[in-house]
């Protein structure tokens, strides 16, 4: 599915974040980011982000979630945000991305699916191999304290 309505992606980390509690400061931003950016009908996720997600929150939280209640938050994650699928194209383009820009496979495929579906926004506290951008979607860490939460529904 290609959608030019979507002028952001939010990476696993944002997601993870609100149910961190070892952060204080990243777990505010991320459940006042998630708030401003859930249901403004210009932030998806990928199918890839929504399942590490949930192997995240019953694996790898101090306090992990149960299978239905991790199962419940993607519920809600996929009602409130678009949600783009992975695709062989978008796996394609990630093992190009591997070969050319050297990111990693995992990032590679968010960014496969970001281009593939003109994205041009990634928030991630990872920047895929220390870059700012490649190929047209740029990535922005939304835990950098100059980052301006205020923005999200402006021109983000």
């Amino acid at each position: 599915m290609r959608s030019a309505s979507f002028r952001r992606l939010l990476d696993t980390n944002v997601l993870v974040y609100q149910h961190d509690p070892r952060d204080p400061s990243k777990q505010r931003t991320a459940i006042d980011l998630v708030a401003r950016a859930g249901g403004d009908g210009r932030t998806a996720l990928t199918t890839q982000i929504l399942t590490e997600f949930a192997w995240t929150a019953v694996r790898r939280l101090p306090l992990p979630m149960t299978p239905a209640q991790a199962g419940r938050q993607v519920g809600y994650f996929a009602r409130v945000f678009g949600v783009l699928t992975v695709t062989p194209v978008a796996i394609l383009e990630a093992l190009r991305a591997v070969d050319e820009y050297r990111l990693s496979f995992w990032d590679a495929l968010i960014w496969g699916v970001a281009r593939l579906n003109d994205v041009p926004l990634v928030l991630t506290e990872d920047l895929p191999g220390g870059r700012d951008a490649v190929e047209g979607v740029r990535y922005t860490n939304p835990f950098n304290p100059l980052f301006d939460l205020a923005r999200i529904g402006a021109d983000l």
